[in-house]
């Protein structure tokens, strides 16, 4: 049984590697659908949505002071628990940046290159 875990998790994170912002934004709009959330996702409540996750991504670090890089010294439980935040603060900002009519993938693009003007490496 533990090898057959193994084998689902790897399946899954090699799958997760692939995804796009597209692959993720259709699924979040088939998922809403098939539960007659639509109606609930105006631009105003997901963005109250996706705050109040960033709180709950907030909780996991409060108190903690700086924390190294990789998260060595945490619990495997709480990382896990930090990935499922992340992923729901993710998951709201695409579903926002959607119904907003926004391209994410390609804003961030565009936003990446207007820092590099804005920001040049030293040479």
């Amino acid at each position: 049984m533990e090898g057959d875990d193994e084998m689902k998790k790897q399946e899954i994170e090699e799958k997760a590697m692939d995804v796009t912002l597209k692959d993720l934004s259709k699924k979040l709009e088939d998922f809403a659908k098939a539960r007659d959330w639509e109606q609930y996702h105006s631009p105003r409540n997901l963005l109250l949505a996706m705050v109040a996750e960033v709180g709950e991504l907030s909780e996991i670090f409060m108190w903690k002071g700086e924390v190294a890089q990789g998260l060595p010294n945490w619990d495997e439980s709480v990382k896990e628990h930090l990935g499922e935040e992340l992923s729901d603060v993710l998951l709201y900002l695409i579903r926002l940046a959607d119904i907003c009519g926004v391209d994410l993938g390609d804003a961030a693009l565009k936003k990446i290159i207007k820092n590099a003007v804005k920001y040049p490496a030293n040479k």
